[in-house]
């Protein structure tokens, strides 16, 4: 069953890239990293190879492609061959093929793709593959803040990604968390890894956590703090394999490995899926 072995994975995304944090991440046993091309200002592969590049070895490396430096900032890009060669890029920068390479946020430019959206995410599709073929990296996968927008578009694309990537956690909407179910069922669920990401929606210190008590969500309620209780209850809203988290604090990533501990209640998680689909149809509570 999804979700009865759950993982970390620490997520470099507002990230200072400390030396310091991936020892501490080494030490208590988290050993995959998140990160993408377009992380510090589009520098991040570089300054992990300068600053840690003798751990990266004892880590199984994630990162994204999809997002390109441009005039005046940031663009999204689909194009198959700016994809492969992002691919090597990163390979080059890290000083190492990538484990993982996620096609980040598809979404941003099937948008405006219309009735080429098909062609357009079959042949970015078909850019990861081609490329873990060749073994600049070990597999692929996708990544999407809101996988709405391409559901339709994903029934007839062959290769399929190993991993897909969604948000994850207390703060996610019924709509995007139905989409997030959907997707995994279109392309899973067996023969696919899932990772959540944003399990706190920004930030631990956001007034909603004092606001409002996750440990509802476990069986024993006095056993993890609400932070933590958060991070457990992550793990299935929706279900999901792994959660990547990001932190500059070794500690705090601490709290989170002990947050693994905590057994959800699913009934109750089941109740607040069911409460979420009601207002989202707009049903009384």
């Amino acid at each position: 069953m999804r979700g009865t072995d759950p993982r970390i994975v620490l997520g470099l995304h507002r990230s200072r890239h400390e030396r310091r944090l991936l020892t501490g991440a080494l030490d208590l046993g988290v050993t995959t990293i998140d990160t993408s091309a377009s992380y510090l200002g589009f520098r991040s592969h570089q300054v992990l190879a300068r600053v840690a590049g003798d751990l990266l070895p004892q880590f199984t490396v994630s990162t994204k492609v999809g997002y390109f430096p441009a005039a005046g900032g940031t663009e999204h890009s689909l194009n198959p061959v700016r994809l492969h060669a992002a691919v090597e890029q990163a390979a080059r920068d890290l000083g190492q093929d990538p484990d993982l390479v996620f096609l980040h946020n598809p979404e941003h430019t099937l948008r405006e793709a219309g009735a080429h959206g098909l062609e357009v995410l079959a042949e970015a599709c078909a850019a990861l593959d081609d490329a873990t073929a060749k073994g600049l990296c070990s597999s692929w996968g996708i990544a999407s803040w809101d996988p709405s927008p391409f559901l339709d578009h994903i029934d007839g694309i062959a290769p399929r990604p190993s991993v897909v990537m969604v948000r994850a956690g207390l703060l996610v909407g019924a709509r995007t968390l139905d989409a997030a179910d959907a997707l995994i069922q279109k392309w899973g669920p067996v023969d696919i890894e899932v990772w959540g990401m944003s399990p706190f929606g920004g930030s631990t210190s956001d007034s909603v956590w004092s606001k409002i008590d996750p440990r509802i969500f476990l069986r024993d309620s006095h056993q993890l703090a609400r932070v933590q209780a958060a991070f457990r209850a992550a793990y299935h809203l929706p279900r999901v394999d792994a959660v990547a988290v990001g932190t500059d604090e070794p500690a705090h990533l601490g709290e989170l490995v002990g947050a693994l501990s905590g057994q959800i209640d699913e009934q109750t998680v089941e109740e607040y899926r069911s409460l979420l689909q009601g207002r989202l149809r707009g049903q009384p509570a």
